[in-house]
């Protein structure tokens, strides 16, 4: 059974993704202020391709709409998903 999570210490953590109690990929993500930044999404090799790296975006904006906070998307997946789906992220995405 897959979990996310969002740890933060100092501002600054992750958003994991556990399959089975074993983590399975994390974003790097730093708050300041309202902005979220995200720097880098990691989905290990082992659970690639079973869309894990959408679980941890979809934690990703789920709590930057939960917590009131604007998204800028430094890493390039996340960046990627953001253009191609302009409309599902307008009101979490800082341009």
């Amino acid at each position: 059974m897959e979990k996310t999570t969002v740890v933060l210490n100092n501002n600054k953590g992750e958003v994991q993704v556990f399959s089975d109690d074993s983590k399975a990929g994390f974003m790097d993500i730093e708050i300041n202020d309202r902005l979220l930044t995200v720097f880098h999404t990691e989905v290990y090799p082992a659970y690639e391709g079973k869309g894990f790296a959408r679980l941890l975006l979809t934690e990703l904006v789920n709590y930057a709409r939960q917590n009131n906070l604007q998204i800028i998307p430094l890493c390039p997946y996340v960046l990627m998903q953001f253009r191609r789906h302009p409309e599902a992220y307008k009101d979490v995405w800082a341009k």
